[in-house]
């Protein structure tokens, strides 16, 4: 990964920050993308400094069209190129039976889990054909897997979209050697777990209990498979949809 830049949107979460931190390590120059949580990016920001690495700090709300347009580009400018794209960036907006769920907020889910990624691929596409490659990495559910439920409908439609964009985007790359893989996540252990509505730590190790290795997982369990995605190791993959559930 020595050199290599990469883009990480959602980068001051749990599972983004853990990716950025990993990438950095190896040896890549990070743009961290947020939106809200500007004081989290800055001490990842500073963290990934003192450990030696290079990254740049980008803000933009992905629900608004202008930042989705111009966010690959502002990171062009900074590194040069981009070579690898995470589309990390991602929640569940609401917590409420499908039946009582208004139009704005599935409009929100959609915008934010595929209109997003699809924008911002399509943007970095188009560096990645004049550069002669690249990787685009689209962080998904394992709901999409069980078609999520009745409170959450809406983001697991939303993610099964991003899976088929994966899908369609990597036959198009294929050509212009730009690989493009998705994530299934399981259950992560990630302070965003505990602001979903209803959230107890009962319910939360019964829905541990069904998973067949018996633990939840963590970020770096997620970032190990992006970076073994990016790398040399993931040269001949594209196109596939990996769970990376414990076996669930």
């Amino acid at each position: 990964m020595e050199g290599k830049t990469v883009l990480i949107t959602g980068a001051s979460g749990g599972i983004g920050a853990c990716m950025a931190k990993l990438f950095a390590d190896h040896g890549a120059r990070v743009g961290l993308h947020y939106n809200s949580a500007e004081e989290k990016a800055k001490q990842l920001a500073e963290e990934i400094r003192r450990n030696g690495g290079t990254e740049e700090l980008f803000q933009g709300d992905l629900l608004d069209q202008h930042v989705r347009e111009d966010l690959i580009d502002r990171f062009v400018r900074v590194f040069g190129r981009i070579d690898i794209l995470i589309n990390n960036a991602g929640t569940v907006f609401s917590h409420v039976h499908f039946s009582k769920l208004d139009e704005a907020t599935w409009d929100a889910t959609f915008d934010l889990n595929v209109k997003a990624p699809f924008y911002l691929s399509s943007r970095a596409f188009e560096h990645m054909k004049r550069q002669g490659g690249g990787r685009i990495i689209n962080i998904s559910s394992i709901t999409v897997k069980y078609g999520g439920s009745a409170t959450g409908f809406h983001y697991s439609a939303a993610k099964a979209a991003l899976d088929n964009l994966t899908i369609g985007l990597a036959r198009i790359g294929a050509e212009h050697q730009i690989l493009v893989n998705a994530i299934r996540c399981g259950v992560i252990d990630t302070p965003l777990r505990t602001r979903i509505s209803g959230y107890s730590e009962d319910r939360f190790r019964e829905r541990v209990a069904m998973i067949p290795l018996k633990r939840a997982g963590q970020p770096i369990d997620i970032a190990r498979m992006a970076l073994f995605l990016a790398s040399e190791s993931g040269s001949f993959i594209t196109g596939e949809i990996f769970n990376v559930a414990g076996g669930d």
